[in-house]
């Protein structure tokens, strides 16, 4: 009878799916284990203290906010999927819902791993390839980097189709550091000619009278002397500390957080004075513009192309750019 119950209990865990749920506006997840998705909402309102009067919740997927009520499509979903449980009344609504970004799907943050992190990517490009212009550097690579069947399974797409994806994530890494490079020889040789004008200048002027005093450098610190702090997450700090043109290297979310910061807690932050930090945040509002328009031109196409919901895969360029 033991080894019975053993073996029944066994059963029952097979069919049971690993979740994470947490309310609309609340940072705490918890996992729990379902059969279906009755029980899954049972468990949600359970472990998140939801109120009988606030019910039936509405369970919807944490990175796109699409609404799970099928039976069969809860199924297909892989282990550890997030779920946002929406009380009665309540809506779903992603990060930045004030901003040219709000279609997108939720950042990617706390993953697990690096293959989880590239499958949460690849399926943000199967909702809608237009998303490939909005990603960061280190993230365009991730896909790269993926086998090639691997991704053609997650995509639910052919191998060669897939290689044309790869291909095109390629050129657009290969654009932007084709552009970061590009950026770093104008101000070489900018820089050149300031040095040439100042010795120049020095030629001319022999007896011009020292400077007295040191210009005071702005740091960004406030009136009272404590320096003023910064939302920036630590990555993002160092990637634009120590990348050449770190606009391009970004994700368009992440120049949304450092257009949005205070140009003096983001000087105090970088150590820069508040004029490099201005600078800094006028090419991160450039870029983000141009991929926002980027995208904007691509959807324009899209709904006049015989009501198709995504963008043709078989229409993105087949073969690597040559370098």
């Amino acid at each position: 009878p033991a080894c019975r119950g053993i073996a029944r209990r066994q059963a029952m865990a097979a069919r049971l799916k690993r979740c994470v749920v947490r309310r609309r506006d609340g940072p705490e997840q918890h996992g729990v284990a379902a059969s279906c998705l009755r029980e899954l909402r049972d468990k949600a309102c359970g472990v998140l203290a939801i109120d009988k009067a606030r019910e039936p919740i509405t369970l919807v997927l944490a990175e796109d906010g699409t609404i799970v009520d099928d039976e069969d499509y809860f199924l297909c979903l892989p282990a550890n999927t997030k779920f946002v449980a929406l009380a009665k009344d309540e809506k779903w609504s992603g990060k930045s819902s004030d901003s040219g970004t709000s279609w997108l799907s939720e950042a990617v943050d706390e993953v697990d791993s690096a293959a989880e992190k590239w499958k949460q990517l690849a399926r943000q490009l199967k909702g809608d390839l237009s998303n490939i212009i909005l990603m960061s550097e280190e993230d365009l690579q991730a896909l790269i980097d993926v086998p090639r069947s691997d991704l053609a399974e997650e995509l639910a797409q052919s191998e060669t189709k897939t290689q044309v994806l790869q291909d095109t994530l390629q050129q657009v890494l290969d654009r932007r550091e084709e552009e970061r490079q590009s950026r770093q020889l104008l101000e070489l040789y900018l820089e050149a000619l300031k040095t040439e004008d100042s010795v120049l200048s020095k030629v001319a002027e022999p007896q011009a009278a020292p400077r007295k005093e040191m210009d005071v450098v702005d740091t960004g610190s406030s009136s009272t002397g404590t320096p003023a702090k910064t939302a920036l997450s630590d990555q993002i700090l160092a990637a634009v500390r120590e990348k050449p043109a770190p606009e391009l290297c970004l994700d368009s979310q992440d120049l949304e957080l450092v257009l949005k910061e205070d140009r003096a807690a983001l000087a105090s932050a970088l150590g820069w004075d508040k004029q490099k930090a201005g600078a800094l945040q006028a090419a991160c509002d450039q870029e983000l513009s141009k991929r926002l328009q980027q995208v904007q031109t691509l959807h324009s196409l899209r709904s006049t192309s015989k009501g198709k919901k995504t963008l043709p895969w078989g229409d993105w360029p087949s073969s690597k750019r040559k370098k």
